[in-house]
């Protein structure tokens, strides 16, 4: 089967197109490409047979791989509310290869699916039950296809491990989150209603007190307009750049730059990281493993020993010089005698994609 998969995001697109469970061609665009350009020149004449699209929330109602129709694009359209870093961009694309290949087939892979079947406990909010279930309040975790793909590796690399047994993932990059996963089934995310909550993240806030936005919203007057100012605070002024101090969300410059509200900025992010493991080692009452991805997460050795030190109680060793080490495959960062092994695995997120796509088509 030839597969275009399209993973929009908020600052890129990446294009991958798989021929017979092959990765045949990639590339990444800016997010602001023109759409029905990008994708005629990509593709070259070779219309595929099916497009895949990654998209960041899918409510309450689309969990499963779907079909794209009419319907299903518009409730993602409308989804852009809950995820406007994300969404936005995921209906431009679906909206452009419908546009340009009306005779091809697209399927949605939804971010959320992953952590559709979260526990009570770790789904629902402490607010009124009928509040919550009017208008569809409950914890949807994203970056779910990350995820995903994390324990999938983990689990190749540990047949030993029934399903993987109990592994903390922890994806950082622009977007950030930890899940906490036991036998293939998340029993608990970072992320939550929306990809604001959890983790510190490039402009993203992460945890904070609620009253802090029911403050800044009488702060800044009253009417849609300034809570829509609150909303760009918490979303795209936040996280590393607004603890810098505006200078930068990128992790790279962050650990070189010499000024105090830098490195404030990027032990902060560490803490954040550090709290949600321990608190995921509880949830599962102790863990087989612990495994980084995304940008930073493959990429800032610093960042990971940062996160995981101190933590040689609970039974995490980490290797220095392995954790130097840059690899772009697989690779253990821990020692031999840790009992909880801690991995650096590359997270491919086209490829789980087109996995779950093709498993769809197949059934077609």
């Amino acid at each position: 089967m030839d597969i275009l998969v399209i993973n929009a995001g908020s600052t890129s697109v990446k294009l991958t197109r798989f021929t017979n469970h092959q990765r045949v061609l990639e590339e990444k665009f800016p997010a602001d490409a023109p759409a029905d350009r990008t994708l005629r020149a990509f593709c070259d004449s070779q219309i595929p047979e099916v497009v895949a699209h990654r998209v960041v929330h899918g409510g309450a109602d689309l969990s499963e791989t779907v079909f794209i129709n009419d319907s299903i694009a518009a409730q993602i359209d409308r989804l852009s509310k809950l995820a406007p870093l994300h969404n936005p961009f995921a209906s431009r694309w679906i909206a452009a290869s419908r546009r340009l290949w009306k005779s091809v087939p697209g399927a949605a892979v939804f971010d959320t699916g992953f952590f559709a079947d979260l526990p009570p406990v770790a789904a629902h909010y402490a607010l009124p039950r009928d509040l919550s279930e009017r208008y569809g309040i409950r914890r949807y975790g994203f970056q779910g296809i990350a995820h995903q793909a994390m324990w999938q590796s983990w689990c190749e690399i540990h047949p030993e491990l029934e399903r993987g047994g109990r592994l903390i993932s922890l994806q950082l990059g622009g977007g950030a989150s930890a899940a906490a996963i036991d036998q293939g089934r998340p029993i608990d995310t970072s992320m939550g209603f929306s990809p604001l909550e959890g983790l510190i993240m490039a402009t993203r806030s992460g945890d904070l007190d609620p009253g802090i936005i029911l403050f800044l919203v009488r702060k800044l007057g009253d009417g849609a307009a300034d809570i829509d100012t609150v909303e760009k605070i918490l979303n795209r002024e936040s996280g590393l750049l607004g603890l810098s101090g505006g200078r930068t969300a990128d992790m790279k410059e962050l650990l070189s730059h010499p000024s105090v509200l830098a490195r404030e900025a990027v032990s902060a992010y560490c803490y954040r990281a550090k709290k949600y493991v321990g608190a995921y080692l509880a949830a599962l009452g102790g863990a087989d493993g612990i495994v980084f991805g995304g940008g930073v997460g493959e990429n800032a050795a610093w960042v990971r020993s940062r996160i995981l030190e101190g933590l040689e109680p609970f039974g995490i060793h980490l290797d220095t010089n392995r954790n130097d080490t840059h690899s772009d495959s697989p690779v253990q960062i821990s020692t031999t005698r840790s009992p909880i092994g801690v991995w650096v695995l590359p997270v491919d997120e086209a490829l789980v994609i087109a996995r779950e796509v093709e498993a769809l088509a197949a059934t077609r």
